[in-house]
């Protein structure tokens, strides 16, 4: 009996060991190594497509950001700005060649930031969710949100081009739509003029009783917070055939899956979910939703058709 009990203490000793080790590891990784690509010269964007890479926080260089742009001859100060944010395949590249047509028929700056992790896979805190909480739960502060790093290249790029523009606006598909419209509820004074969120997997629902990111039970001001950014210009874009979750990354669990069997589905559910709250504490609801007839989970030509919508409001 004694044997057994000495082998059982000491695998429980080297189990507790290798958890510290791994947690300590994971969190030197994660939040101490700097990480991203080597920051680049401070200069004035190309003409087409180009790219720069800044520190994404202003007062911290652990982490760096590559950001793809594309700029039409033709653009000039106060034209058309907007920040373009890719899926969860991180491909910001692709995305922003998604854009060039467009960028060039509609006279538009394009942004479009790349939130690279070698881990994406296993998180989605860091992107989507707005890197409100580290991988372990506690709290991040806002300036390391990944909301803040937004706002931090759209003040990098009015600083070096000697841009005047006071706003942007957003787009983004999947991944994306995800993070644009948490965007717009948890930073409502951020300066975007229209945000576009499109075929989103999970949504955050005014919801004080669900923890984020289903809900905002364990977020300061949260309520204050949605509320202002119900005032917002958020258009929820979702494909009329967007309805088979087998497509990109969806998350299924339980909580998930009371929000809709499908991308469709909960597009439709987040909205009346908001709606009905704005109309049941009396506050101003600018929301809108669009479905886009005959597309699915595609990122090209939910672009196409955010366009009315950038160039209406």
């Amino acid at each position: 009996m004694n044997k057994v009990y000495t082998v059982f203490k000491k695998t429980l000793f080297y189990f507790v060991c290798l958890f510290l080790f791994i947690s300590v590891s994971g969190y030197i990784y994660l939040y101490v190594i700097p990480k991203g690509p080597e920051v680049t010269a401070a200069n004035p964007l190309k003409t087409e497509k180009d790219s720069f890479v800044i520190y994404a926080y202003k007062d911290s260089k652990k982490k760096s950001i590559r950001v793809w742009t594309y700029k039409p001859e033709g653009w000039k100060d106060q034209d058309k700005i907007v920040f373009v944010m890719h899926g969860g395949g991180r491909n910001a590249d692709d995305y922003l060649e998604a854009w060039i047509d467009l960028a060039e028929e509609n006279n538009i700056l394009v942004i479009a930031p790349e939130f690279e992790n070698k881990l994406s896979n296993y998180t989605m805190n860091d992107y989507q969710e707005g890197n409100l909480f580290t991988y372990f739960g506690t709290k991040n502060g806002h300036d390391e949100w990944a909301f803040t790093v937004v706002e931090n290249i759209f003040d990098h790029v009015k600083t070096i081009n000697s841009i005047s523009n006071s706003t942007y606006d957003i787009f983004g598909h999947s991944a994306g739509g995800q993070f644009v419209h948490r965007m717009v509820m948890l930073m409502p004074k951020s300066r975007i003029k229209t945000a576009i969120a499109a075929n989103a997997g999970l949504y955050t629902f005014p919801n004080s009783n669900l923890k984020y990111p289903y809900g905002i039970k364990n977020l300061e001001h949260g309520e204050e917070l949605i509320e202002e950014g119900f005032g917002k210009n958020l258009i929820l874009l979702t494909g009329e055939l967007d309805n088979d979750p087998k497509l990109g990354t969806f998350t299924t669990t339980d909580l998930a899956m009371k929000q809709g069997a499908n991308r469709l589905e909960r597009g439709a559910h987040f909205y009346n979910a908001s709606e009905k709250y704005a109309y049941d504490n009396n506050i101003t609801f600018n929301w809108k939703i669009d479905t886009v007839l005959n597309v699915g989970h595609d990122y090209r030509k939910m672009s196409e058709s955010s366009i009315k919508w950038l160039s209406r409001l």
